[in-house]
């Protein structure tokens, strides 16, 4: 029957790459930011999180979403900014992290969902590399739309489950010298 040929195969791959993906837009800090939507499960409302003692300040605690616990991570202090100040737009989107055959379900509080929205390969480029008020490596791509620039997120990085773990031990070691410290005192 038909068979692509490699340079028919390379077209498609080249239409697939060029075809508009889906981003849910948000507000945090007065910034635009995006997701992936195909890394958003759902948005919900926020509401009582469990706060949990000893935890890096990004780390709000955690919410019971159907029986299961889901850490919720402020994004606006991973980002080393404030803690994002609660109001009726604050909420909490939450994604779901692949890391090889598990899947962990985070919660990002943000200050509002904007909308879901397309944007073509074509009109994004690529992370600055100075200037942006976080780390360069948590940015994937600077989509363009209608003449303002959208923050495009790499889920995989702002929510590596390694760097958080290690900031937590590294905070927990911090708080256990200063409570030494302060003992010896």
């Amino acid at each position: 029957m038909g068979q692509l040929t490699s340079t028919g195969k390379a077209a498609v791959r080249a239409a697939v790459a060029d075809a508009p993906q889906q981003y849910l837009t948000f507000t945090l800090g007065g910034e635009m930011f995006a997701l992936a939507i195909l890394n958003v499960k759902e948005i919900i409302e926020f509401g009582t999180v469990t706060e949990i003692p000893m935890m890096p300040k990004f780390i709000r605690g955690v919410i019971n979403l159907r029986g299961a616990v889901v850490p919720v991570i402020d994004l606006s202090c991973r980002f080393g900014g404030l803690p994002t100040q609660v109001d009726r737009r604050t909420c909490i989107v939450i994604v779901e992290l692949n890391e090889g055959d598990d899947k962990h379900d985070v919660g990002i509080m943000v200050d509002a969902v904007s909308e879901v929205l397309e944007i073509s390969a074509t009109e994004i480029e690529p992370p600055p590399l100075f200037g942006a008020k976080i780390r360069t490596d948590f940015i994937e791509g600077m989509g363009k739309i209608e003449g303002r620039f959208v923050i495009i997120l790499s889920v995989s990085k702002v929510l590596s489950s390694e760097e958080m773990a290690m900031l937590s031990q590294a905070a927990e070691s911090v708080a256990a010298g200063t409570v030494a410290a302060t003992a010896t005192e």
